[in-house]
């Protein structure tokens, strides 16, 4: 062993440094370690409080669970005729179809067909993204046979795949698809995630948020194919950074201690086609205005939004027959309405098990449809899912408020 005065005179020198060293990361592998067990017992305490809930909150009677999935379920439409469909995103998972019909006996089929559900995150070097689902946020049947589908190709909601964003019309008649609409980078860039999509009541244009980086709108002319944006990084279509996601009485916080901030999302469109309305889920204002004012590149260079009133946090946005708001409420599990008019705010209904309410549509019999993703319970922020139970439910619309078409229009 050698004495200090026999050791060689840089490694006296280093010795304190690699103590140094040494000391610092044993702490920071001590309070990684204490951070891990402090999210273990948060995820245990999660679990504990989502298997006792249903024991001690009460449920509303007229939330009817329709089908319930393997994974995580956001988008849900139902065509005139009583199809149903809906589409599973690849965030926290591969997952293994992304649009699917639902059966009568509550399977689900690839839709439009197997090929088209083929992408796999494992493959995406052999699979082609322009001609495949690769990331499907939302699914939207309008009234004259069309199943639209938005497709933002960015899974774990990250950076978008070449050449995957683009917005797929399939006829519901031939169960085969009709137009693509790419979407080209200029419009949706790497950080950009299409959200929701209205059509106009005379199909000639889409309308689309973008919940990413920078938020915004996106008009797509469908006779053209063109697309542009409209409001691009306007605190409008952006995330309120003065917003806190509230979940379970408590903001929600990602392990680093990030809070969610998602731009532009929920959309809705008055039965007419003339106005537009949009929310950021990280936000609580509510926006609107004329779509005379976005259908040509020019013009929507020019538009200015109109604030409705102030709401809180929601996915998802639905149109009354009344012209009357369907709201989803993340922080109370629970359907909100909208008075369009003076921006009050009413409750229609909560429910425990309506964890995250998502996306809205409406059935041929009249009841509205309503998808329970569970974003608060994913990975995102728990070290695993501490409830998988999603659900797709429906409840009937509040008595003399008669909820019309999917986006408030005569195709959808």
């Amino acid at each position: 062993m050698l004495e200090r005065a026999d050791c060689p005179a840089d490694f006296q020198l280093k010795a304190p440094l690699m103590r140094s060293t040494l000391v610092g990361f044993l702490s920071a592998a001590l309070l990684s370690s204490v951070a891990f067990a402090q999210s273990a017992t948060d995820d245990i305490k999660a679990k504990a409080q989502r298997l006792v809930s249903p024991l001690v909150e009460t449920r509303d009677s007229r939330l009817q669970a329709v089908a319930t999935f393997d994974h995580q379920v956001t988008g849900v439409t139902v065509s005139p005729d009583g199809r149903i469909f809906v589409n599973f995103p690849r965030w926290t998972e591969d997952a293994p179809i992304s649009v699917a019909e639902l059966m009568p006996n509550g399977s689900t089929k690839p839709y439009p067909n197997e090929e088209w559900n083929s992408w796999r995150n494992a493959r995406m070097a052999e699979v082609l993204a322009n001609d495949h689902f690769v990331c499907v946020q939302s699914v939207v049947a309008d009234r004259d046979g069309s199943l639209w589908v938005v497709d933002p190709a960015a899974p774990n909601a990250e950076k978008t795949v070449k050449g995957g964003p683009k917005i797929v019309e399939i006829d519901l008649k031939s169960n085969s698809v009709k137009r693509i609409f790419p979407i080209a980078p200029d419009i949706a860039g790497p950080a950009s995630y299409l959200n929701d999509i209205r059509i106009a009541p005379d199909g000639r244009f889409a309308y689309l948020t973008d919940s990413g980086s920078p938020g915004g709108l996106v008009v797509l002319n469908t006779e053209s194919g063109k697309a542009w944006r409209v409001l691009n990084d306007d605190p409008s279509t952006q995330f309120d950074p003065n917003t806190v996601v509230m979940t379970d009485g408590q903001p929600l916080r990602r392990p680093d201690g990030r809070q969610p901030q998602f731009s532009a999302d929920s959309l809705a469109l008055s039965k007419d086609g003339a106005t537009l309305y949009w929310q950021a889920l990280t936000g609580k204002t509510l926006y609107r205005l004329s779509t005379s004012n976005i259908q040509n590149p020019e013009a929507a260079s020019r538009a200015r939004p109109e604030t409705v009133g102030t709401t809180e946090p929601a996915d998802g946005l639905w149109m009354g027959e009344n012209g009357e708001i369907y709201l989803s409420s993340i922080a109370n599990n629970a359907v909100k309405i909208v008075n369009p008019q003076d921006g009050s705010i009413r409750q229609v209904l909560t429910d425990p098990r309506l964890r995250w309410p998502d996306t809205f549509s409406q059935g041929p019999d009249g009841q509205i449809y309503v998808t329970a993703s569970h974003i608060q319970d994913s990975p995102w922020f728990h070290m695993a899912w501490t409830d998988k139970n999603f659900t797709l439910f429906k409840f009937s619309p509040v008595q003399g408020s008669a909820v019309g078409s999917h986006g408030g229009s005569s195709r959808q």
